[in-house]
C-alpha cells in the first residue's frame, strides 16, 4: 500500500503531523513504538507518557523494544489494507538495533526493513529523527548512530510514496521538490 516517510528535528512536530496524517486517513491505526523504557530514567519516562497522551486512546500500542520484543519489519505482513502501522521513530529503533546488531549488518537490516514497509500490503507512517545538522560527534558511538541513521532515512525517504521534512511545526513535502539523485555507493 502506501509507506509515508517523515523526518526532522527534535521538537519540530514530526509526530504531531504522523498523528494528525493517520487520525485523517479512515484506516484502523496501530501504534508502533519503538523505545525501549528505562525505570531508572524519569525524564524518558515523561517523554513516553507525554506521547502515549497525544494519541487516541482506542488505537492499540505494540512497543518493539519491550519484552516480548518484536521484530519490526515482521509487523507489517500481519496487517490488511484496512490497516495503518504509525511507527515512531526509526532513531530509537536504531538505537536499540545498534546494542544488539554488529554495525556492518545494521545497514542491510535497515535496507529489509524499509522494504518491509514499502511492500506491504496496510499502510505506514514511519517517523524519524534528523541528527546530521549540528557538530560532529565526539564518540565514535555517536557517529556511527548519525551515520547509520542518515543512510536509513535517505532509503525510508527513497521507497515512500510521501516524504515530509516537518521543520519549526510546518511540513515540506520532499517528493515535489525537485530531486537530485544521489551519486552510487
Amino acid at each position: 500500500m502506501a509507506l509515508t516517510f517523515i523526518t526532522g528535528p527534535v521538537r519540530s512536530g514530526k509526530s504531531r503531523f504522523a498523528l494528525q496524517l493517520a487520525r485523517g486517513s479512515g484506516k484502523e491505526v496501530t501504534f508502533v513504538a519503538t523505545a525501549a523504557r528505562y525505570p531508572d530514567d524519569a525524564e524518558w519516562g515523561e517523554r513516553i507518557a507525554r506521547h502515549r497522551a497525544e494519541r487516541p486512546t482506542n488505537w492499540p500500542t505494540i512497543e518493539t523494544a519491550c519484552e516480548p520484543r518484536r521484530e519490526l519489519a515482521q509487523l507489517p505482513a500481519s496487517f490488511t489494507e484496512r490497516d495503518l502501522l504509525l511507527v515512531d521513530s526509526l532513531g530509537t529503533w536504531l538505537a536499540d538495533e545498534l546494542l544488539r546488531v554488529p554495525p556492518d549488518e545494521i545497514f542491510e537490516r535497515g535496507r529489509a526493513l524499509a522494504a518491509a514497509f514499502s511492500d506491504a500490503r496496510c499502510s505506514a507512517i514511519v517517523v524519524s529523527e534528523e541528527t546530521g545538522w549540528g557538530i560532529v560527534p565526539e564518540y565514535p558511538s555517536a557517529r556511527a548512530f548519525r551515520d547509520a541513521l542518515g543512510r536509513l532515512n535517505a532509503e525510508f525517504a527513497r521507497v515512500a510514496v510521501a516524504a515530509y521534512l516537518v521543520i519549526s511545526g510546518y511540513a515540506l513535502d520532499l517528493k515535489r521538490g525537485t530531486p537530485i539523485e544521489p551519486p552510487p555507493e
